[in-house]
């Protein structure tokens, strides 16, 4: 038995068990009990999840993928989540800390990535192969073009690192793309000292005019003149790290407060 790839779940099995090895190796088995794998398919990086001092569990959307873990990965028990990663909420499953990690669908990894972000407060590491793009993109410092909203919102709560690159000829179809895999760490402090909604929406405010400065950017804000005279309004957003966006946000509440 074995399971057939659903282009339109964007699967693409890894084939490689030294590279899935890899993977597995990326947790650091700290601070956390329980591992989540997103998207296990036939489970060649659940195998080596398996062999971990950790509890795996696994959350696949594909109910030919659930009956194939169900058969050949006894050791998972009532560890198998059929539903979809994007509508769980994790303080439903887990009481406690728990990592995640996976192979990620590549039409989905960024919402996977918000997803995770929005309940980093129970995740204090997240780790696994992405479209090489993208990854780079989680990872890039400021001042790149690659450097964007990804970026700034993954920054804002974890360490990043880029690990290692993947070819594409080691899945089952090969995509289209390399692949990268990557590690984030939460921060000791993952709590923002500025509103987190603003945060968000001026981070994505400023990127949706990326080649303007954030006077022009920014304008929907209606900011008052004295603040637009601000120096940090000249910048341009792949200028600003995570810390000059949170002074920014800052900056915009104290505006918005005096001129209510």
């Amino acid at each position: 038995m074995s399971v057939r790839p659903k282009k339109h779940l964007g699967q693409h099995f890894l084939t490689d068990q030294n590279i899935a090895q890899n993977i597995a190796d990326t947790l650091s088995e700290k601070g956390y009990n329980e591992v989540l794998e997103i998207g296990p398919g036939m489970g060649v990086l659940t195998q080596y999840l398996l062999q971990k001092p950790f509890t795996t569990h696994v959350i696949e959307i594909d109910s030919e993928s659930v009956d194939y873990l169900k058969t050949h990965f006894t050791k998972l028990e009532n560890n198998i989540i059929e539903g979809d990663f994007l509508k769980l909420r994790l303080s439903d499953y887990f009481q406690d800390q728990v990592a995640i990690i996976g192979n990620f669908p590549y039409n989905i990894s960024s919402q996977i990535l918000f997803k995770v972000i929005e309940q980093r407060e129970r995740v204090p590491e997240f780790a696994g192969m992405f479209q090489k793009e993208v990854a780079e993109r989680i990872c890039e410092k400021p001042g790149s073009k690659a450097y964007g909203i990804l970026s700034v919102f993954a920054q804002a709560f974890y360490d990043c690192e880029y690990l290692f690159n993947v070819s594409r000829f080691v899945f089952d179809p090969p995509p289209k793309v390399a692949s990268g895999v990557i590690r984030l760490t939460r921060k000791k402090e993952f709590s923002l000292p500025c509103d987190d909604a603003l945060f968000f929406r001026v981070v994505k405010t400023a990127f949706q005019q990326r080649r303007k400065t954030l006077r022009n950017s920014l304008k929907s804000f209606g900011l008052s003149a004295s603040l637009k005279e601000d120096s940090i309004f000249d910048e341009r957003p792949e200028r600003l790290d995570v810390s000059a966006f949170i002074h920014l946000t800052q900056k915009i509440a104290d505006d918005t407060l005096s001129t209510q």
